[in-house]
């Protein structure tokens, strides 16, 4: 039984050594930097893309509701 206890050690000895990840080593290399790089045109094109969109839409504000009267109908010019 003790080689049982033995081997069992060593195996968990093992196993927490790879467990512990070296910060100086660990980066998102190349893969990471493609990623960041392909996420950042596409937002930039589909910025371009609606701002060229946003500048064909022809918007007419509605009146202010607060300016017609209290059962909602909009106010009637004066007549002099």
């Amino acid at each position: 039984m003790p080689d049982m206890s033995a081997s069992a050690s060593l195996a968990m000895t093992h196993l927490v050594t790879l467990a512990e990840l070296d910060e100086d080593k660990v980066t998102p290399g190349v893969l990471g930097f493609i990623v960041f790089a392909v996420m950042a045109l596409a937002v930039w094109a589909l910025m371009k893309s609606m701002t060229r969109h946003m500048g064909k839409v022809d918007f007419k504000e509605a009146p202010d509701p607060g300016t017609g009267t209290p059962d909602g109908e909009p106010a009637k010019p004066r007549q002099s």
